[in-house]
């Protein structure tokens, strides 16, 4: 434990898993769409939904899709600022089965029609986890660069690309493995120690039995 998990992080509002947390959510959806959102529909859940209106939750999650920071000054006109960027926000509640309390759907349409869906909840503190990318299974805090890999789920995927970031000299944190269904879609999550460079990016896509892969990293300006 370090002081920061003692004090908590620095922020607008008065809580940490419903401003500070909702806001990295927010920004984390943001990098995994890859731009700003033209719409963005925020279904929340639990506690965010009963209570996350008066904790600034909602203004939150609309400071991360602008990528501002939780200590942001603006966040309280985050609603106007989006309004201003020609981002239009939906609000609306869901009601997850086995989710955690705080958590949040975002399903976002980029400018050119693209896009996500995201899953993610608000530990506390301003920790959070990414539990589902359009559907399917995905845990990860955001802490580390991370890629997504949307794959064939056929033997030797796995080897491939480790074997792509082996040369590309990546040190693999950790990797989790997820499917649909034997044979359909899969999905590895995997966590690095270092920022992974665009060549090594580029050499996954190429691939064969690759669907999609996304990169995720949250020091990026």
């Amino acid at each position: 434990m370090t002081i920061f998990d003692i004090m908590g992080p620095v922020m607008i509002g008065p809580s940490s898993s419903h401003t500070a947390g909702a806001a990295r959510l927010g920004r984390i959806a943001r990098r995994l769409l890859g731009c700003a959102p033209a719409r963005a529909e925020l279904l929340l859940h639990g506690s965010f939904a009963a209570t996350g209106s008066g904790h600034g939750t909602d203004k939150a999650l609309a400071v991360g899709l602008l990528d501002m920071a939780p200590d942001d000054p603006r966040l309280p006109n985050s609603f106007a600022l989006a309004q201003e960027a020609g981002m239009e926000l939906i609000l609306g509640r869901v009601n997850l089965q086995g989710a955690h309390p705080n958590t949040v759907l975002f399903r976002l349409t980029a400018p050119d029609g693209h896009s996500v869906e995201v899953r993610g909840a608000s530990l506390g503190g301003g920790r959070v986890r990414v539990e589902a990318i359009d559907g399917l299974e995905a845990a990860f805090s955001g802490d580390l660069p991370t890629l997504i890999i949307r794959n064939e789920d056929k033997p030797g995927q796995v080897a491939e690309v480790a074997g792509v970031l082996s040369r590309q000299r990546v040190n693999i944190a950790t990797m989790q493995l997820y499917r649909d269904m034997r044979g359909g879609l899969a999905v590895m999550v995997i966590e690095s120690d270092q920022p992974i460079h665009a060549a090594a990016i580029g050499e996954l896509r190429a691939l064969e039995g690759i669907v999609r892969v996304t990169y995720l990293d949250m020091t990026e300006v």
